[in-house]
């Protein structure tokens, strides 16, 4: 679809002249006269491409562009000056305001094509990062309404907009690196680099030269100079993941950069300042890495100065349809499919799960059962493994099992003995309770509805209990 440019300027052959020459190169175009009647067109048309008179009656067109770029709607419009007369002043003034570039009259035809198709093309690539950027903030948010999670949210709150070090702590699969995103994209340095590093990933022998960098000849096979993780990450967030796992060397190099904001390649001896907020996370208990002399206690003290835990996907089981719907969706538009519904009793199946790898876990379930199911998702395609939660298989004694056949003799299947088993459990519990719903659906841990629909998906009535 051709762009369509937008020319604004108070002589009329300026318009009749660029409008041919863009036309004749496929272009749409759009005409105004003064300051006054670009905005109206702004506001009332999609224009890719913005041509703007600086001297123009009333409200000149630097004046246009300072309103223009106040506009959420606008801010990023290219828009290119042309003047025959302007002063320096002027010009510079345009540029501080954000024009893309700036002609002189008597206007030539070549520059004005090229630059118009250089401004939209970059333009262009502009609009496809930023869509990039959100589809990668999409996949990094998080998701919660528990009051664990709503209360982890009013941390990160109060401790992004800071530059204080944050050390996550929490068990693998909790979202750590969730967290510490979020504090980057709250920050003010969002629109920096974020620099993830897994210290447990890399080789004792590499990690410092990953952080730090080298010079060319600084050991076997360093053929040129490369910057570390720290200075790719100057002016932005550095994520120092698995921490625990770092070496002692490594650990001492990473404590001078932490107090004096300065670093050194291996096999150099040049200072390089560097400008970085530097975020940690750990699966490990390191009070207990301290103690046992495996973590520096001065670089431990350096890291955590906010502590924040990642939850265990246990004690947010309420998020769990809400985690599983997302990732459903996710997991769809990434594939470029249909989004499959999801059965309740499916989600609530996967809320009473014990979830020992956490989020990750979840996610990894939820994937297999939209590649794996039909049209929609039932608890036939749910995995065996951990259908009923620990507890219940655990506080269950073999004989209250109900039996494996049926009335014929035949062995049932996994679905009919999982729905005979359920439908047991709950005539048991109302029994316990004295058919107290609201009572008997804590007990379970389901809402109150869903224990109704139970109820008459199963025919249970008090009557024939």
């Amino acid at each position: 679809m051709a762009a369509t440019i937008l020319v604004v300027d108070d002589e009329k052959n300026i318009r009749r002249t660029l409008r041919m020459v863009l036309e004749g190169s496929g272009f749409n175009t759009l005409e105004a006269s003064s300051a006054e009647q670009c905005l109206e067109t702004l506001e009332n048309n999609e224009v890719d491409l913005l041509i703007l008179d600086v001297r123009l009656p009333k409200m000149s067109g630097i004046e246009a562009l300072e309103k223009i770029r106040s506009e959420p709607e606008t801010r990023r419009l290219p828009v290119l000056m042309v003047s025959g007369h302007a002063s320096v002043a002027e010009a510079v003034q345009a540029v501080q305001l954000g024009a893309t570039d700036f002609f002189e009259k008597p206007l030539d035809r070549d520059r004005v094509l090229v630059t118009v198709r250089n401004a939209l093309q970059t333009w262009q690539l502009q609009r496809e990062v930023e869509q990039l950027r959100a589809g990668v903030e999409h996949r990094y948010e998080m998701i919660g309404e528990s009051p664990v999670i709503r209360s982890l949210f009013a941390q990160l709150e109060k401790v992004a907009p800071t530059n204080g070090r944050v050390l996550i702590s929490g068990e693998s699969g909790t979202g750590k690196e969730l967290i510490a995103r979020a504090i980057h994209r709250l920050s003010p340095r969002a629109d920096k680099p974020f620099v993830k590093v897994n210290c447990a990933a890399i080789p004792a022998e590499l990690i410092e030269s990953e952080l730090f960098g080298y010079e060319r000849g600084a050991f076997t096979g360093a053929q040129g100079r490369k910057k570390g993780m720290f200075e790719l990450a100057n002016g932005g967030t550095l994520f120092l993941d698995e921490i625990g796992d770092m070496s002692a060397s490594a650990q001492a190099k990473v404590l001078r950069a932490l107090q004096s904001g300065e670093i050194s390649r291996v096999g150099g001896e040049k200072a390089i300042a560097v400008d970085v907020r530097v975020l940690a996370a750990t699966n490990k208990d390191l009070e207990m890495e301290v103690k046992e002399g495996r973590l520096r206690e001065d670089l431990y003290f350096r890291l955590n100065v906010v502590p924040i835990v990642s939850p265990p996907l246990r004690e947010r089981r309420s998020d769990i349809p809400l985690l599983a719907s997302g990732f459903l969706r996710e997991f769809s538009a990434e594939n470029g499919l249909r989004e499959k519904p999801i059965d309740d009793d499916v989600l609530e199946a996967l809320a009473e799960r014990p979830w020992p790898g956490n989020v990750r876990e979840l996610r990894n379930v939820v994937e297999r059962m939209a590649i794996l199911s039909g049209d929609r998702i039932t608890l036939d395609d749910l995995p065996e493994e951990g259908v009923l939660s620990e507890v219940r298989r655990e506080s269950t004694p073999a004989s209250d099992l109900p039996a494996m056949v049926d009335e014929a003799g035949e062995r049932l299947t996994l679905r009919e003995y999982r729905s005979r088993a359920e439908k047991d459990y709950i005539l048991q519990t109302l029994d316990e309770v004295g058919w107290n719903i609201s009572r008997a659906a804590t007990i379970l841990g389901v809402e109150r509805t869903n224990l109704h629909k139970k109820m008459r998906s199963y025919g249970i009535r008090r009557e024939e209990a």
